[in-house]
């Protein structure tokens, strides 16, 4: 079983890249972050014309996240994080697909740092983990997948000294993340690749791409009951070189049946 995350960057103005990723690539469950589309505007029939069920929180301009699923629908769960009713950020949804509970999530930036804009991501992180504590309570397969816009390490991040005041690298998001994962959680790639470079990330500027000046902010966060299922893992690094594509490339597991 093959699922994928994929923050878009605006699900509409990228979508011929988001087809022909889907055509070339087949992932049988994929994870969509920052739609930028309210509800009604999600291109649903074209996206189940790819082969796709879906289901989505769609937000005007911001945020929106979505899973799709080549085969039974996503039985959805929740659309939001827990723990904060009047939080109105389209920023998780999580559903039950083939026996697995995906839970799909957008972080907050949390820049400029420090300032509210911090503060929200630190909540939203520690809403996160409570979350995250009862669904690995549950006892059954789980994993949490999306754009966590954290860099874990200095190995995440090119040229790190350069990060060190961003909201994306502060210690207290860091920290945030390492008390996550210490739940119980294994971090798909790094679990499989320990030690090498790996991005997800390229900013359209300088150059990024080119110089492979990136970031790893995208995550795959597994379960006890999955860790053994782990056979495979990567990054469509291409995808982030194709013409009018986001900034972002989708990153991607294997799990045994």
């Amino acid at each position: 079983m093959k699922i994928a995350t994929y923050n878009v960057n605006g699900v509409n103005g990228h979508l011929p890249v988001l087809l022909r990723w889907l055509n070339e690539t087949s992932p049988d469950v994929v994870c969509l972050q920052e739609l930028k589309a309210p509800q009604e505007k999600f291109p649903e029939e074209v996206i189940k014309d790819a082969g796709y069920n879906a289901i989505w929180h769609g937000q005007k301009s911001w945020n929106g996240v979505a899973i799709l699923s080549k085969n039974e629908k996503p039985q959805e769960v929740r659309r939001a994080l827990p723990g904060d009713e009047e939080d109105t950020h389209s920023r998780y949804i999580e559903a039950i697909v083939n026996g697995i509970t995906i839970g799909c999530l957008y972080l907050p930036n949390g820049n400029p740092a420090p300032g509210p804009k911090f503060d929200y991501k630190l909540k939203w992180f520690e809403r996160l983990t409570r979350h995250a504590s009862d669904l690995l309570a549950s006892d059954k397969p789980v994993l949490l997948t999306g754009d966590y816009n954290v860099m874990p390490t200095e190995l995440d991040v090119y040229k790190p000294e350069r990060w060190v005041n961003d909201a994306l690298f502060r210690p207290e998001t860091r920290e945030a993340f390492r008390n996550l994962v210490s739940q119980g959680w294994t971090d798909a790639i790094r679990k499989l690749y320990p030690d090498e470079t790996i991005y997800t990330f390229w900013d359209y500027f300088r150059n990024a791409y080119g110089r492979n000046a990136g970031l790893r902010i995208d995550h795959f966060l597994l379960s006890p009951h999955l860790k053994g299922k782990l056979m495979d893992a990567g990054v469509d690094r291409n995808v982030r070189g194709w013409e009018k594509t986001s900034d972002h490339a989708p990153v991607w597991i294997e799990l045994s049946n």
